[in-house]
């Protein structure tokens, strides 16, 4: 319950400040969590982006503002935001169909997006399988790069998948493996609670602290602690990392006794872990108050 009280408490703050210029970052702040943390639970639950969902509520309450109240389009473009008539004209026009001017016209039809209200919905009688796993701190051996925190839960960006893809084309996946103590591949995503805009994200293997650290490689140290283990059943055409998230934000952490720890998270790669197993995404939890 307590995450889907933090993503109403998210909404609440919007909607308390929609004609404010406020980001998602505003948002975590307000929240007390990271902008990362933030952003990829409120994409999860919700199904668009916190940006998104002040972009179309915006836009509707400004179709609202010119057809119901016969707004002046440059008092209301400046109103939800918008630093210049064209670009509300075009972002309007977009959302709506018509142009603003368009929308003062008696009988203008305009697209409306209405404030969300988050609740738990129960459906169908499929547990979701998880295990609990608790792991003394380890060392791993990482290809590191910044990402905006706008990536987290957006499952139209491809720029970690693209990294993915660059490691294994400039041989960085080789020399990662030639050093691998126990022939998995590690994902890393470093959860940090602070104003940052981006996050860490590590593509690594297991790897003894004493071990030599080639060249553009960097250790990462994953702290001990508890973890709820999920595996991904299927292809990566599929989306299955992208699907299983939602499952575990929407289904396990709303529902569990357990609550997930601003942390850094883990997908694990291995051959070792089942027929038709793409990965396990493993996340930092400790038990609900």
């Amino acid at each position: 319950m307590e995450l889907i009280q933090t993503i109403q408490g998210a909404i609440d703050y919007m909607e308390a400040h929609i004609t404010e210029s406020i980001t998602y970052a505003d948002v975590a702040k307000s929240l007390y969590l990271s902008g990362f943390h933030f952003h990829r639970m409120f994409s999860m639950v919700v199904g668009i982006t916190p940006a998104e969902y002040l972009r179309r509520r915006r836009l509707s309450l400004a179709g609202e503002a010119l057809s119901a109240e016969g707004g002046k389009v440059l008092d209301v473009a400046l109103q939800y935001g918008y630093d210049s008539p064209e670009s509300f004209t075009k972002a309007f026009t977009r959302f709506h169909g018509i142009t603003p001017s368009a929308a003062r016209r008696s009988g203008a039809v305009l697209r409306q997006f209405n404030r969300l209200s988050v609740k738990i919905l129960v459906e169908g009688g499929d547990s979701m399988q998880y295990r609990i796993e608790k792991r003394d701190s380890f060392s791993l051996l990482a290809a590191v790069r910044s990402f905006p925190n706008a990536v987290a839960g957006d499952n139209d960006n491809h720029e970690i998948h693209n990294f993915w893809m660059e490691c294994g084309e400039n041989g960085t996946l080789n020399v990662l493996k030639s050093h691998a103590t126990d022939g998995a591949l590690y994902g890393v995503c470093e959860s940090i609670s602070n104003d940052r805009p981006d996050f860490r994200y590590g593509i690594a293997v297991q790897n003894g602290d004493d071990a030599l650290v080639p060249d553009g490689l960097e250790r990462w140290t994953v702290e001990a602690g508890t973890w709820a283990v999920f595996q991904c059943i299927g292809r990566d055409e599929d989306n299955v990392i992208g699907k299983t998230w939602e499952k575990i934000f929407r289904e396990f952490l709303p529902q569990s006794g357990y609550e997930m720890l601003d942390r850094a998270d883990l997908e694990v790669y291995g051959d070792a872990l089942g027929e038709g197993v793409f990965c396990e995404i493993w996340i930092p939890v400790r038990k609900k108050a």
